[in-house]
């Protein structure tokens, strides 16, 4: 099975997010990851979409996406040359003593402190999904308080 990464621009309307992830559930598609926001074009939103499958079900999820009344436009982004980006917040047990060691991890992995507490850190971290679980992983052990990932969004790469 492999990861695709859909980018589905939809008319900004009160449903459409409802519409689109309840075709999914009808149709027992998983979504790995969803993101919603505004897009260039006023009145339109773009949704980036992540789910596990084959490419037959890719084209199944295309065909049942334009079914959709305010579905505009479906575009395939993890078949060309693309930027993804997600982010995390995570807060961690962190006493001053082993606070040092933190900032090593912060530093390698270009992330940043964003809270600090009497004994907790908050680590804001920024890159593609792998980046972010190699993180999550490698400051489990000093205790995981909360975390928030706010799923991928992506773009083509270039002038496409």
């Amino acid at each position: 099975m492999n990861r695709h990464t859909i980018a589905v621009l939809v008319n900004d309307q009160p449903g459409v997010l409802q519409r689109v992830s309840g075709l999914f559930g009808r149709r027992g598609f998983n979504i790995e990851s969803i993101t919603v926001g505004q897009s260039e074009e006023a009145g339109l939103s773009r949704m980036v979409i992540v789910t596990l499958g084959d490419e037959h079900l890719l084209e199944q999820i295309e065909k049942q996406l334009y079914k959709l009344i305010d579905v505009i436009k479906v575009v395939n982004l993890s078949s060309n040359p693309m930027v993804a980006r997600e982010l995390a917040l995570i807060k961690i047990k962190a006493e001053p003593s082993v606070r040092p060691e933190i900032m090593g991890l912060v530093e390698t992995f270009r992330a940043s402190v964003v809270d600090i507490g009497n004994s907790s850190l908050m680590i804001q971290v920024v890159g593609d999904t792998d980046k972010i679980d190699a993180m999550i992983e490698l400051i489990k052990p000093y205790g995981i308080r909360e975390l928030s990932r706010t799923g991928v969004t992506a773009m083509i790469r270039g002038n496409v």
